[in-house]
């Protein structure tokens, strides 16, 4: 059977752009290399999710001297937001401009924040967002209230808060998406097995709940599961793709469509493009330019615990952030970034990697009376940070940090602040969280690997994130991205994939 469209990938980007085009009456085809995540104990298991890895890949990646890793990715319907935190925030306004960094330029968007303005308007209903407008001073003008109201702070939170506010910072509550206002079994039950893990309940707004199975109520929408995408094929003149060559179990299978949406997270995307190289395109699919795998960024993400002085009984803890220095300050005038709340720590995540305690503190300590916070600072696009082959085909991937010193203010900042939180005077750094002990490693937000922009010698994708150089290939992840903002990534995917839906449909009239 032919397709109208076939979208590969089913994460934030894929599987929403399927809920934005299953009312059209089209044929679509979802292809998911990975299966539905079993509603099981061990979802909620953080000796299954983080000691034993239960739901993560198993694929082997090699980092720029040929080391190996096993991917510290997931391959399933919904992608990675089925373990995403649920922050869904916006990016600000100034994001989408030039940007001038201590150690660097982050380059202008070739569309605007006001581009995408509806669109995070219409994400943030789709994936049922809960927030508070009007309190962070950075944030951007919004056409409509957050569908929900904000998740209220436990007890030692709003304290953080308040004594936040007393030092003049404004602390916000962090936009989450999370299923709490409907009724029965699978309403929201805030837990400390939220960020991390799989939703047991499916109560939270990841992309399968929230798209991929609302999507499928139509009958001219179709998944196909355990089917990984390994070439793109074009036609004769290589201007049109005409098939997608899976691998289905042990059965090589093609499928055609008029259009191909490629949107597996920005490494495999990048990584498909590059494997689906023919005479044509002898470099890649779409790469013309060369920037396809290029221009990789990650975020730089420290996690840190402080250590309360008081009990913290807090069960779901990420409700808190603050934005004061994410453009500097008076003295520093260049981007920080942003301090957010992280899921409590347990037993098995502060055993997963190296724990530097100091002589008063033990582990238990950080279990009864820590407090987890993620510095997030913006990476700049370097062409040298990018994905390339391996001979077998792998990921192989070369990264080096930059911009570190706004990120290392903003963790003095942070530290600056602990004695009148009601917290010993440092912080301890919690590394597993994050892993940037390596190239492989901290791909949570991955982005950047196939940028668009309006320049085909630059750039791989136009505005609509449709290929400069083929007729029917669009790539709707994290990889369009021409730079990261300090800001957790899904709700502008989500937002482009929503974009280019509309233009998808504009198309089919």
């Amino acid at each position: 059977m032919r397709y109208d469209i076939i979208i590969v990938g089913t994460g934030a980007g894929g599987g929403t752009l399927a809920w934005a085009l299953a009312q059209s009456g089209k044929r679509i085809l979802m292809l998911e290399r990975g299966e539905y995540i079993s509603r099981e104990p061990e979802n909620w298991s953080a000796g299954a999710v983080i000691r034993q890895r239960r739901y993560r890949s198993n694929e082997i990646w090699y980092d720029e001297i040929g080391r190996t890793y096993r991917a510290p990715t997931h391959y399933c319907v919904g992608g990675n937001t089925k373990f995403y935190g649920s922050a869904l925030l916006r990016f600000r306004r100034q994001d989408f401009d030039k940007v001038v960094h201590a150690e660097g330029i982050s380059p202008a968007w070739p569309l605007n924040y006001s581009d995408f303005e509806p669109y995070y308007t219409r994400a943030e209903w789709l994936y049922d967002v809960h927030g508070e407008r009007g309190i962070d001073p950075t944030e951007p003008a919004a056409s409509a209230p957050y569908p929900h109201p904000r998740i209220e702070h436990a007890p030692r939170i709003a304290q953080l808060e308040s004594d936040l506010r007393e030092l003049g910072y404004h602390p916000f509550h962090v936009p989450l998406g999370l299923l709490t206002h409907q009724a029965g079994p699978e309403r929201c039950v805030p837990c400390a097995t939220c960020g991390g893990f799989a939703c047991f309940l499916h109560a939270k707004a990841d992309a399968q709940i929230a798209c991929v199975d609302p999507a499928l109520k139509f009958p001219n929408v179709t998944i196909l599961t355990g089917a990984r995408a390994v070439r793109l094929h074009t036609d004769a003149s290589g201007c049109v793709v005409t098939a997608v060559e899976v691998m289905h179990g042990d059965e090589r299978e093609r499928y055609e469509a008029d259009i191909v949406v490629v949107s597996c997270g920005a490494l495999n995307s990048a990584a498909l493009l590059l494997r689906s190289a023919n005479s044509h395109h002898p470099g890649g699919l779409a790469n013309g330019s060369g920037v396809v795998g290029r221009f990789y960024m990650r975020h730089i993400n420290s996690c840190f615990v402080a250590v309360s002085h008081v009990p913290n009984d807090t069960i779901f803890q990420k409700t808190l952030a603050f934005n004061d220095f994410y453009f500097g300050e008076h003295d520093f005038p260049y981007p920080m970034g942003n301090v957010q709340l992280l899921g409590r720590a347990s037993p098995e995540s502060l055993a997963a990697g190296p724990l530097t305690l100091p002589p008063d503190v033990s582990v238990d300590d950080l279990l009864k009376r820590g407090i987890d916070l993620c510095v997030m600072s913006e990476d700049l696009p370097n062409p040298d940070n990018r994905l390339t082959l391996a001979a077998d085909g792998s990921i192989t991937m070369r990264y080096s940090e930059n911009n570190m010193r706004g990120h290392l203010r903003l963790i003095s900042k942070l530290t600056d602040t602990l004695e009148h939180i009601g917290c010993a005077p440092y912080l301890i750094e919690t590394p597993s969280y994050c892993d940037r002990s390596n190239s492989v490693g901290g791909v949570n937000h991955q982005c950047g690997t196939v940028r668009f922009g309006t320049d085909p010698r630059t750039s791989a994708l136009d505005i609509n994130c449709k290929a400069h150089e083929l007729d029917n290939l669009y790539v709707v992840d994290s990889s369009f991205f021409p730079s990261s903002g300090s800001t957790n990534p899904s709700l502008t995917i989500a937002a482009n994939a929503l974009r280019v839906g509309d233009h998808i449909l504009e198309k089919w009239q």
